[in-house]
């Protein structure tokens, strides 16, 4: 039987000269003409000066990869995801060969729009801050060579390619291919898990079998997204459970957030000394070198030199609170606005200097609390053939069940106080009671 996306050249490599790619680890991309000439792109090169990980690398050395990388990886897993759902009559009757390679465009350019440090600047909240989806608009604006080569060589409009990533569509067709970009089992996912993995030397990311994953995809019962058939159920709880284990000892490491946690602290005094349009399209070296020479002199020099500096000093942590532990703190600080965040850690700082009979600079103390947005929840549905019924994985597993009673959020993301190097030392000397000047402070601020 044909494949019903047998003309597309990347999929059935039926170009005459197609190319390959290679990005760790021995992952070959195809790379046809039209696909090189959005690689080539000025807007999609920019993407080379951008890491996956941001500060992430200041703990784990090798997790300098870049977003480039990063969205070859996430292409080469649609292409996967293509030739599977090609076969499943539902999803071809629904997606046709365009819509297909809007995906796939999709999917290339899927971080487009984010700049340096994207994540943690966003997570700010600050007023009129551009979100990054809006800044892949600008990106792919007709007078962009991005949207040239998108009409010439791939007869695709960005407005198509935008109505997948920021999800302005409601047609079946485009939520469906949505579930495949962003949803519980996601090509974004499928990589970043592998590739962050890879890059900090962890296995965490990596224990979970991607090929039966892929290879039980199917729609869903209301044809509005994936589902996976029941050959497929342990490499989904699998997934779920390397998600879990890379949040709670990789991206909410308690020393990968003290590094951000500074950076954030830093950016919101200086943000204001520049045009963040400008700013965004700088690559992250040049960022950083602004940064540097904005912070000289100020209250915050000393957080982003203990970053960015040749003298690598982080904040330390000092107490910190979860769902289940000192719960009504956690809950009471969790999801504040960054200002609040500010305050109350200027007033702690306060309160420290009376405690130790010495000064405490207000930038010494910085909070870090989980953003009021949420993570994705794991909901994906379990096709049982036998039964012609469609089950919830959370309902048929007690792994991903466990983890789906409370928010993924509430297990992973801490509230923590972080302290100058000099005052934690002083803190834990003195045997300063901290959750009681954290409570007192908490008190008096909100």
């Amino acid at each position: 039987m044909r494949h019903r996306y047998a003309d597309i050249p990347e999929l059935s490599q039926s170009e005459p000269n197609i190319g390959l790619i290679r990005i760790p680890n021995e992952q070959d991309v195809p790379f046809t003409p039209r696909v090189r000439a959005l690689v080539d792109t000025a807007e999609f090169q920019r993407l080379k000066h951008i890491s996956q990980l941001a500060l992430t690398s200041r703990v784990y050395p090798g997790a300098t990869h870049s977003r480039f990388e990063h969205a070859l990886g996430v292409f080469s897993n649609c292409i996967r995801y293509l030739q599977q759902l090609g076969r499943d009559a539902r999803f071809a009757e629904t997606v046709d060969s365009h819509l297909a390679e809007v995906l796939m465009v999709s999917a290339l350019l899927h971080d487009i729009g984010h700049w340096p440090f994207c994540h943690p600047i966003e997570d700010m909240g600050l007023e009129g801050l551009r979100v990054h989806e809006s800044f892949a608009a600008e990106l792919l604006s007709p007078d962009r060579q991005l949207a040239s080569v998108l009409r010439e060589s791939w007869n695709v409009e960005p407005s198509e390619v935008l109505s997948v990533l920021d999800g302005d569509s409601h047609e079946p067709g485009y939520r469906l291919v949505r579930s495949i970009l962003s949803g519980p089992i996601d090509i974004d996912k499928m990589d970043y898990l592998d590739r962050d993995s890879l890059h900090c030397g962890v296995p965490y990311g990596r224990n979970f079998d991607r090929n039966r994953l892929i290879q039980s995809l199917l729609v869903n019962e209301t044809g509005d997204g994936l589902a996976i058939s029941n050959k497929g159920k342990t490499a989904a709880e699998l997934m779920v459970f390397a998600r879990y284990v890379m949040f709670s000892e990789v991206y909410w490491h308690h020393a990968v957030r003290s590094a951000t946690t500074m950076f954030a602290r830093a950016f919101f005094d200086l943000h204001s000394e520049f045009d963040l349009r400008e700013l965004f399209l700088l690559s992250e070296p040049q960022m950083i070198d602004a940064l540097r020479s904005a912070a000289a002199g100020t209250a915050v020099e000393r957080l982003i030199e203990g970053v960015f500096g040749l003298h690598r000093s982080l904040y330390k942590r000092v107490t910190e609170y979860s769902l289940y532990q000192n719960h009504d703190i956690y809950e009471q600080l969790r999801g504040l606005p960054f200002g609040t965040l500010v305050d109350l850690g200027s007033t702690i700082a306060d309160r420290f200097a009376v405690e130790l009979n010495t000064t405490v600079e207000q930038t010494d103390v910085i909070i870090d609390a989980p953003p009021a947005h949420r993570e994705v929840e794991f909901k994906v549905d379990i096709f049982f053939p036998k039964e012609d019924v469609y089950r919830p994985l959370q309902e048929v597993s007690p792994v991903v069940d466990s983890l789906a009673r409370t928010q993924f959020d509430d297990y992973v993301k801490r509230v923590r106080l972080f302290v100058e190097p000099t005052v934690a030392t002083a803190l834990r000397q003195s045997g300063t009671q901290i959750d009681d000047v954290v409570t007192a402070a908490a008190e008096h601020v909100l």
